[in-house]
């Protein structure tokens, strides 16, 4: 929680906070990367122009400054300001902060109280909330890094507007250090590659970018300029935003997906690249290209599948890092060959067919009869052999009497499946011609 009758910080301590903190923007004004809330036009500048501010939830990846607009938004509103974090607070503690901001509502002021984190509470947590906001002794703003649809209450979310924080670009970025080089009074040691460097290495994270430039500042001597090479020496490379278990997870591997579907290797490649690189589980990774084999590829080239499964099994072979090319060769292999989901919409429509009909008898023609009483009951009464048949084919119906004949399977002409459909279409002439239905 803030306090507001902290004593004041000397200017040789404040002279040593981190750079990050030092920048931080003093009105929403000087906000970066977020113009599409914090601009003249933005949500928030027209929120505060209007005198009218409501519960929000601040939803985007590390660094992007939800934590600094929430106290700005404070400030430029004249509300009080709690600041908690659902990592270290329970019940307790949020029964503390409501029965403060009741106090302060008695007095004529609001609280924005704001809630880092705010996914880490669970469901019944949560909906403490829901009586201080509905009552207007708080105004909640949570920050989080999940997607709030599958994070939070819907009840929660149904009182509360989702505002969306976006990565900082490379331009502002770029704005930020320049801030920086103004509040040192010095340049960055980096020669012009070297400086692109350190902003991708930032990963659309302002604060990272901040930290890294105070590390290159730390590291220079006197006159000394690093070029790529040696910043990579004295810097850490930050990982990737990516949680194997959260949002980074699934929408990578949703973009590589759709990117094999879409025939589209490189891209392909790129998104399997950026999952190895974030430390994702390579096994993981050929499950995966197995099942696009087979949702998505199909019979219309059958070695998908045989390719993806020999990836899997050299890279149990091989291991780090040679395996990953295996993988990598599978992934171009499924992204260019010939799509066709027929097998996959084949399945869900017989799965439903198999549920909505219950537990239909087969013809008695197929059903083998090793007892007198099966026989005399008609099982396999009828049936015919089909390698005794003309073209190895009866043109029996092996559909239950009660469900009549059913298709499923409609192959497109693509790839292997075009040879499969004229087999398809010509086993239905015979079929017609034998009186199989």
């Amino acid at each position: 929680m803030s306090d507001l009758f902290a004593p004041q910080m000397s200017k040789e301590m404040a002279e040593r906070r981190p750079l990050a903190d030092r920048l931080r923007p003093k009105n929403l004004a000087e906000v970066t990367g977020q113009e599409h809330l914090t601009g003249e036009d933005g949500v928030l500048a027209r929120m505060i122009a209007a005198g009218s501010l409501g519960s929000m939830i601040f939803w985007g990846p590390p660094g992007t400054g939800k934590t600094t607009v929430a106290r700005l938004l404070s400030g430029e509103a004249g509300l009080a300001f709690e600041q908690i974090s659902a990592i270290f607070s329970g019940v307790a503690d949020l029964k503390k902060v409501f029965e403060s901001a009741r106090l302060r509502r008695m007095e004529g002021r609001q609280t924005l109280l704001f809630v880092d984190e705010i996914h880490r509470f669970n469901r019944a947590q949560q909906d403490s909330f829901l009586p201080v906001m509905e009552d207007g002794t708080v105004i909640l703003v949570g920050a989080t890094t999940e997607n709030p649809s599958f994070e939070l209450n819907a009840a929660l979310l149904s009182r509360a507007r989702v505002l969306t924080f976006k990565s900082h670009d490379a331009e502002s970025i770029e704005t930020l250090l320049k801030r920086a080089e103004e509040t040192e009074a010095k340049p960055l040691p980096l020669d012009a590659d070297a400086r692109a460097t350190l902003i991708r290495m930032a990963d659309g994270d302002g604060r990272a970018s901040l930290t890294l430039a105070e590390e290159v500042w730390r590291a220079a001597r006197p006159g000394e300029v690093f070029d790529t090479e040696g910043l990579g020496k004295i810097v850490q490379r930050r990982a990737p935003v990516y949680d194997k278990g959260q949002d980074g997870h699934y929408n990578l591997i949703s973009a590589l997906h759709k990117a094999v579907r879409g025939s589209d290797p490189d891209a392909a490649l790129y998104y399997l690249c950026r999952m190895f690189d974030a430390g994702e589980d390579p096994l993981y990774l050929g499950r995966r290209l197995v099942r696009m084999a087979v949702e998505d590829i199909g019979l219309a080239d059958p070695q998908a599948l045989v390719v993806c499964k020999a990836a899997k099994d050299a890279y149990d072979y091989l291991g780090s890092p040679e395996g990953e090319l295996a993988l990598a060769q599978a992934c171009v292999y499924l992204a260019t060959a010939p799509k066709s989901n027929g097998v996959y919409v084949a399945y869900k429509a017989a799965m439903r067919a198999a549920k909505e009909h219950g537990s239909l008898l087969p013809p008695k023609h197929i059903l083998n009869a090793p007892t007198k009483l099966m026989k005399a009951e008609g099982y396999n009464e009828g049936y015919r052999y089909d390698h005794d048949e003309p073209d190895a084919f009866s043109g029996q119906d092996y559909f239950p009497e009660k469900m009549g004949r059913q298709t499923f399977y409609d192959p497109p002409e693509r790839g292997f499946e075009r040879e499969i459909k004229k087999r398809l279409d010509w086993w239905a002439k015979l079929r017609r011609e034998r009186g199989g239905g």
